[in-house]
């Protein structure tokens, strides 16, 4: 682990990220926009990787992963948006080769501080996509998020005055919401593949259940459900939400209120015994949730079947 640790490159500050790029320092501490800087980070060896101590929105001309469904394309072929935040682990995936940013825009907590959006900016779960998740712009999105980086940019570079953080900071909070806007379009196009995702999410539930494997390890958890996937737990989450109205937790609660009501009302198993066979540790979770999502404890549930 601490092998590891000591491999990992870390960008604690903005000016970090500047000498990477061999640039000069920023003219803001907290901001900075990188207008054709080459893939990021310029310095790095094949399959190290990094942290970030900042949010990074990137914007790149081609941006790898677009899906392919049958004989058609879901998504565009114009590039895309990429976005990170501070904390998380980079691999060398993103600067694969040579692939340019048109923009990267390079933005510190500290600069949020007092503003809403330092809260509200954790709540958009695509800054802990994946690197193949990035979103995809048709030509309109583009021209779109286009004149707001350039719109960030000329604000960057003009005097500063008793104004100047307010109205960068709203141009962000138009970034974002555009950005958000798009994603729910991506998931709105990738409609056929998630359906057929979904299928094989119930299919590894139903194998999770069926191998007794919540009896050795536990109830199962979103992060093994991406891992089967092959995607992030943000985007699983909010492509479950798209599709069934459910983030991912929500969905396996489900799938253990089907599992306990067939136990209670097919077996004479105690509900302790249904409990742990399901995965819970204490039998009062179980209990509890059971009576969350049925209004009925297990028991009152058993003999109103019965």
């Amino acid at each position: 682990m601490k092998k590891e640790e000591k491999n990992l490159i870390r960008f604690e500050t903005l000016s970090d990220a500047h000498r990477a790029f061999g640039m000069p320092q920023p003219k803001h501490p907290l901001i900075s926009m990188i207008n054709g800087a080459p893939s990021w980070p310029k310095p790095h060896k094949p399959g190290q990787q990094h942290v970030l101590g900042f949010y990074k929105i990137s914007y790149k001309p081609k941006l790898a992963g677009k899906l392919k469904y049958g004989q058609g394309y879901y998504d565009f072929d114009e590039g895309g948006l990429l976005f990170a935040a501070p904390g998380q682990i980079m691999g060398s995936a993103e600067s694969d080769g040579t692939v340019c940013s048109q923009y990267t825009l390079l933005i510190h907590p500290d600069f949020l501080w007092n503003y809403p959006l330092a809260k509200k900016i954790k709540q958009y779960g695509f800054f802990s996509y994946a690197i193949n998740e990035g979103l995809h712009l048709s030509e309109e999105e583009k021209t779109t998020i286009m004149s707001v980086f350039k719109m960030i940019d000329d604000e960057l570079n003009s005097r500063i005055d008793d104004l100047s953080q307010d109205v960068i900071m709203s141009q962000i909070e138009l970034l974002l919401t555009y950005a958000d806007r798009f994603y729910k379009r991506q998931f709105i196009t990738r409609k056929a593949v998630n359906s057929g995702l979904l299928q094989q999410l119930e299919n590894i539930l139903e194998g999770y259940f069926a191998n007794e494997r919540s009896v050795s390890e536990g109830l199962p958890t979103v992060h093994y459900l991406a891992e089967n996937l092959n995607m992030s737990p943000s985007y699983l989450s909010d492509m479950l939400r798209s599709l069934t109205g459910q983030n991912a937790q929500q969905h396996i609660h489900q799938k253990l209120i089907e599992k306990a009501k067939e136990k209670l009302s097919t077996t004479s198993l105690t509900v302790s015994e249904v409990a742990y066979a399901l995965g819970f540790e204490h039998p009062q979770s179980f209990s509890k949730l059971f009576k969350t999502k049925t209004n009925l404890s297990p028991l009152e549930f058993r003999r109103s079947f019965n």
